[in-house]
């Protein structure tokens, strides 16, 4: 049974924490260790490895430490080149070749922000539960079957974005940037109305602006759409 557990969300870190039961994760690393490590009751000794979407600070800063407590990286090699990062922890993966952690095969997939090489995940364990995690990105151009499980951003609104520049909070430019580099609400619910959600039992929502979000909103209108328990 996949058990999920937030341990940081948004611009200023991001990480997250995922087990199967047998083989436990770390998806990101934007939070200092010390902090993972209080969070999770200093229980990390069984983290098998860390997920790392891209080069952002708030979703990597923590990478250097990871690798200290025993923890292997996985992250793309353009990613890798950015941080700088080097050590016989980083295991550098590509787009569609999956590999294994313990008891959950893993799935990279291109997905579209303004960095090099990021990546979404397809987890799927021993028990064929299927676990999508996707953050940073404008769109996902794949469809997915049988998803039991779902982190996905749901970042901001276009009506809030519009709302901002009307009363000039927001400028153009950065309504720009988060178009072309993060996942809105309308384009969350467009990819969950091409997917099979028939099997899915939870769907997270995550990294939600500070400013150009609704929390209560968003989750309302996603178990609208659903009919699915939603988490924020």
């Amino acid at each position: 049974m996949i058990q999920i557990k937030t341990l940081a969300s948004g611009s200023k870190g991001n990480c997250y924490h995922v087990t199967d039961g047998s083989t436990s994760l770390l998806l990101e690393a934007g939070i200092p260790f010390k902090n993972i490590r209080r969070k999770l009751d200093f229980q990390t000794s069984d983290i098998e490895g860390c997920l790392i979407t891209h080069e952002h600070l708030d979703h990597c800063k923590a990478v250097s430490d990871v690798m200290r407590a025993g923890i292997d990286v996985y992250i793309s090699e353009g990613t890798t080149k950015q941080i700088e990062a080097t050590g016989h922890r980083i295991k550098t993966i590509k787009s569609k070749e999956s590999f294994k952690i313990g008891t959950w095969t893993i799935m990279p997939f291109d997905v579209e922000h303004d960095v090099s090489e990021p990546l979404g995940f397809l987890l799927v364990n021993q028990a064929g539960e299927k676990l999508l995690f996707a953050t940073d990105t404008y769109y996902i151009r794949y469809k997915f079957k049988g998803l039991t499980h779902l982190l996905l951003e749901c970042n901001y609104s276009m009506d809030i974005l519009n709302e901002k520049i009307a009363e000039g909070s927001l400028d153009s430019f950065r309504k720009k940037r988060l178009i072309r580099s993060h996942f809105s609400l309308e384009n969350v619910k467009e990819f969950l109305k091409a997917n099979d959600l028939s099997k899915v039992q939870e769907i997270h929502l995550l990294h939600l602006s500070d400013s150009n979000s609704d929390e209560g909103r968003f989750k309302r209108e996603i178990q609208e759409l659903t009919g699915k328990l939603v988490i924020v």
